[in-house]
C-alpha cells in the first residue's frame, strides 16, 4: 500500500495550521484547480470528530466523488480523516501538527489503496503517488500562504 510522508513548515502557530487544515472552506478553495466542491455533509466552517464530508471534483478530465469522515481528533495536534466512500479502496489521511522553532512542522501522513487489485497497484506506484504527492504539496503551499497572509499577493 503506498505512502505519502509530507512536512511543511509554516510560520503560524500549531492552532492555526490545525483549524485552518479542518475548514472545508480552506479545502475548497486550496482544491479550485479540480473544481473540488462540496455536495454533502459540513458545508461550511470546521469539521469535527465524526463528521463526514462529501466532495465533488474531475481529475484526469473525469468527475470523482469522496465522503471522508474525522475519525481521529485530538487538537491541536492530530486529526485523521478515512475514506467512507469513493474511489479509494483505502484512504487514510493523518494530519500532525509539532511546534517548530517560530512556527509548526506540518507532517501528512497519506495510506491509499486503488481498487482492481494489481492493475491498481502499478497505477499508484508509477501514477497515484506523484498525483497526489503534488495535490498535498499544492494544498500546503495555499495554507502557507493563507496563514502568513500571503494569499492574493
Amino acid at each position: 500500500m503506498p505512502l505519502i510522508c509530507l512536512e511543511t513548515l509554516v510560520p503560524a502557530t500549531v492552532e492555526d495550521c490545525f483549524d485552518l487544515s479542518l475548514s472545508v472552506d480552506a479545502h475548497t478553495a486550496s482544491m479550485h484547480d479540480s473544481g473540488e466542491r462540496i455536495v454533502g455533509g459540513v458545508r461550511s466552517g470546521m469539521m469535527g470528530p465524526g463528521e463526514t464530508v462529501s466532495w465533488r471534483a474531475v481529475h484526469f478530465g473525469i468527475p470523482w466523488r469522496m465522503t471522508s469522515r474525522i475519525t481521529r481528533y485530538r487538537r491541536p495536534d492530530l486529526f485523521v480523516d478515512e475514506q467512507v466512500a469513493g474511489p479509494f479502496g483505502i484512504w487514510r489521511h493523518a494530519h500532525l501538527f509539532v511546534p517548530d522553532g517560530a512556527g509548526t512542522r506540518m507532517t501528512d501522513v497519506v495510506h491509499f489503496r486503488s481498487p482492481a487489485g494489481l492493475v491498481g497497484d502499478v497505477v499508484d506506484r508509477v501514477f497515484l503517488v506523484r498525483y497526489m504527492t503534488g495535490l498535498l504539496e499544492q494544498r500546503n503551499r495555499w495554507l502557507v500562504a493563507e496563514l502568513t497572509g500571503a494569499a492574493g499577493r
